[in-house]
């Protein structure tokens, strides 16, 4: 991410609809997938940001994310059809997640989390900039009485998470009981909004998707009790922190039109016995041949901070890339994602050697999440 340094910069971007409060927060801006989000805010920055989700409650303004919907007789049965996930496997009030591939190549078009609200009704969250991509694919395949809608800006995500993100809600009369990748409709503040147990920080926690017009006021309502959790609003730059720790992929890095689920160890979130999702017959055949590379898990020996973009050694030979790295502040060492090739065969606890400007740093292989999980 890069800092927005202009105000023509600005302008070409689409901004959440709590830009306002964020600016009141000193939040430090950044473009990611064509808006302009929150980064970090004065007085805490990612660090102080990540250590409030992992040890009591943070609120991120996540409402970059795609929103669209799938309607119309057999809705869920089309979705199911295209996306790699078996939809069957959950009935209405959950979510699964899963993902759209291309059908020629297997490559992921985007990750996407699905809504299950009825046979006929799917909600889903794809990420900011595939948004229009997904629906173009949708569309184009959708029979005739299936409609699928952008609703991108229609609606606000706030993400509240961390272990005291029950409490929180619990304090504003929203339900927290329901089970993890579930759903349940709530009101707050005068919004009628939808409460999901879900998240990308390895934490207990709810996303919010909230009517854009009551936004600011389910954000404030949100801080009117927050004091009571200790409460800190959160930028991009920890979600990504907190995501790499647990391993999670970030499309466009750890997958891609490039990178296969089968190549990026995404899957167990493909129905490989459904008689049809978009891309079926690439994946299968990749895996029944075994893929090239595949995503592995690095962190450092030394004080060394890899980051996305630099080349993975064994002795002279190149065998990888770093697809995401940053610094773990809960493990206090540098971790990383890495697409590594599968020969020569390379086991957890290995080591190889990361070019990080012109030096070269060990670190050892192992198996994501890099910190215990606590989603549940």
């Amino acid at each position: 991410m890069t800092d927005v340094t202009s105000d023509a910069a600005a302008t070409r971007l689409r901004r959440s609809p709590l830009h306002a409060r964020h600016t009141a927060l000193g939040a430090k801006f950044a473009p990611f997938g064509g808006w302009e989000m929150p980064l970090e805010y004065a007085g805490g920055g990612v660090l102080k940001e990540h250590a409030a989700v992992r040890t009591a409650v943070g609120v991120f303004d996540v409402s970059h994310l795609g929103k669209a919907r799938v309607t119309g007789p057999g809705a869920a049965r089309f979705v199911n059809s295209c996306l790699t996930n078996d939809l069957d496997r959950i009935g209405a009030g959950k979510a699964q997640y899963t993902l759209c591939c291309d059908d020629a190549t297997g490559g992921v078009v985007d990750d996407i989390i699905a809504y299950r609200y009825a046979d006929d009704h799917v909600f889903l969250i794809p990420n900011a900039a595939n948004t229009a991509e997904v629906v173009r694919r949708l569309r184009a395949a959708a029979p005739a009485d299936v409609e699928v809608t952008d609703e991108h800006d229609q609606y606000a995500v706030l993400a509240v998470q961390g272990p005291r993100s029950a409490a929180l809600l619990d304090a504003l009369a929203l339900p927290t009981g329901h089970d993890y990748m579930s759903f349940s409709p709530a009101t707050l503040a005068g919004a009628e909004l939808t409460v999901c147990r879900t998240g990308y920080t390895g934490e207990l926690g709810y996303e919010l998707v909230v009517p854009a017009e009551h936004a600011v006021a389910v954000w404030d309502a949100i801080f009117a009790v927050g004091a009571q959790v200790e409460l800190r609003a959160c930028g991009l730059g920890a979600r990504d922190t907190l995501r790499t720790e647990m391993g999670y992929p970030l499309h466009g890095q750890d997958l891609s039109l490039d990178i296969t689920p089968v190549q990026g160890r995404s899957g167990w979130a493909v129905g490989w016995d459904k008689p049809a999702f978009w891309g079926r017959d690439a994946l299968r055949a990749e895996k029944a041949a075994g893929p090239r590379r595949t995503l592995r898990g690095l962190e450092a020996v030394d004080r060394a901070i890899p980051r996305a973009g630099m080349t993975v050694h064994v002795g002279d030979t190149p065998v990888g890339t770093i697809t995401s790295g940053t610094f773990s502040p809960t493990r206090k060492q540098g971790i990383a994602l890495a697409l590594l090739d599968t020969e020569p065969k390379l086991a957890d606890g290995d080591l190889v050697e990361v070019d990080i400007r012109g030096r070269r740093a060990q670190m050892r292989l192992t198996r994501p999440p890099f910190v215990t999980p606590s989603v549940r």
